[in-house]
């Protein structure tokens, strides 16, 4: 593996919104990955019509974030046209790249958008140096390696192809072979391999014995239920150094599905670990509060995937035990331009002295009192609720778009 890479590893999260997609450059993104109403494998979350991906590329590119589409289903015949005509539609917007997944799409793309680069998913399961090399001729500029490589193996394929190699750092894990799954198809009829997983994998789950009907006998479960194929989320933060110095171009964090308060999170959090890193390598130290940040959003308990050949990290987490966050995210700071007074938008319950905290895009988290409420229309008062927009009393300093934590 290489030392010191010369070129910064990009940071790239996902937007499922534009809201988040300002989010994720508040934070500290390099790059962020959208897509279309349809195309995509996150076909329920909002996603960008066309006019919206127009703002969202413009919007990236004035602030020099890159930005990145995805389309990256797996298509039927019937769909082919649709598809091209979408992909036109795509590279008339400029943006950085287009992702997909299929050698069809990938087909279709060369020739109705030869001038956008194009970026080959995870779900195209690339496994080696060959594949990688394959992609290359094909005119592919970046292949996301399969979730089921180790970090060697993706240290090899970085350093043995002239293709650039993205792998997630962070986010959920699918329980089948780089996400490609029926389990969807069978026990919903939504396709997943099209953009419309129900998330079976996520289920509740009992076993009944044949003789005895209506007896549910549980495997193995806490007051909510079993999870039988309920994999660990994915967390490499402690082993940023590994990562870089495979050679990776970039590292993805999962979620377009996910809500502001886990993307600001992730995307704080890793900005934070890999910029230590660059700024002295030989030095380097992982500090405790990133784990802890990332503890205060929502996940299926953490490991480390397939990167370090530890079989435990890769075992569904039977017992779905979560830590205790300690915070819930309860606003968005719209305006802070008077000290003290944030104009914030509620997002769950509130009220005069409440503990919060900030969330700031750089540095260390602020904690302070709310000494007071004040209404749209003026008027003082002691709980907000989800929806209104306030302004604040507190001590502690905020910045637009930073998001608040009401303390448990």
């Amino acid at each position: 593996m290489s030392g010191h890479p010369a070129r910064k590893v990009e940071l790239l999260a996902p937007a499922g919104n534009f809201e988040k997609l300002e989010i994720a450059v508040h934070y500290g993104a390099d790059a962020v990955y959208l897509a279309g109403k349809e195309f995509s494998l996150r076909n329920f979350s909002g996603n960008f019509n066309l006019d919206e991906m127009q703002q969202a590329i413009a919007f990236g590119h004035d602030r020099g974030i890159k930005l990145y589409v995805a389309c990256n289903i797996y298509p039927r015949d019937e769909e082919l046209p649709a598809v091209r005509d979408h992909l036109a539609a795509i590279g008339a917007l400029e943006p950085d790249g287009v992702i997909v997944a299929d050698p069809g799409i990938f087909n279709l793309a060369r020739e109705t958008i030869p001038s956008i680069p194009l970026h080959v998913s995870t779900q195209a399961n690339t496994t080696n140096s060959a594949a990688a090399r394959f992609w290359k001729e094909m005119g592919a500029v970046r292949v996301n390696v399969a979730r089921e490589l180790n970090l060697s193996e993706i240290a090899h394929i970085a350093t043995s192809t002239d293709i650039e190699v993205e792998a997630f750092v962070h986010g959920a894990m699918c329980i089948s072979y780089s996400g490609r799954c029926l389990l969807s198809s069978f026990m919903a009829q939504r396709d997943a391999n099209r953009g419309r997983c129900a998330h079976p994998c996520r289920w509740q789950y009992s076993v009944v014995e044949d003789q005895r009907p209506g007896k549910y006998m549980p495997i193995a479960e806490d007051e909510r239920g079993t999870y039988i194929f309920n994999s660990y989320d994915l967390c490499m933060v402690a082993h940023i150094p590994e990562m870089i110095r495979t050679g990776l171009a970039a590292v993805k964090i999962e979620g377009r599905m996910k809500g502001i308060h886990y993307l600001a999170t992730t995307v704080k959090v890793y900005r934070e670990a890999i910029d230590a890193w660059y700024a002295n390598p030989d030095n380097y130290q992982t500090d405790p509060d990133w784990m802890a940040e990332l503890n205060r959003i929502n996940n299926r308990g953490y490991g480390t995937g397939f990167f370090l050949d530890a079989p435990d990290q890769v075992a569904p987490n039977l017992s779905n035990l979560k830590p205790d966050p300690g915070a819930r995210f309860v606003g968005k700071v719209l305006r802070a331009d008077v000290p003290g007074a944030p104009l914030v938008e509620v997002r769950n319950k509130i009220q005069t002295g409440d503990q919060v905290e900030i969330l700031p895009a750089k540095g260390k988290i602020e904690s302070s009192a709310i000494e007071g409420i004040t209404d749209e229309s003026g008027q003082l008062t002691s709980v907000a609720q989800p929806g209104q927009i306030v302004t604040l009393a507190m001590a502690a300093s905020c910045s637009k778009m930073d998001l608040i934590r009401r303390i448990n």
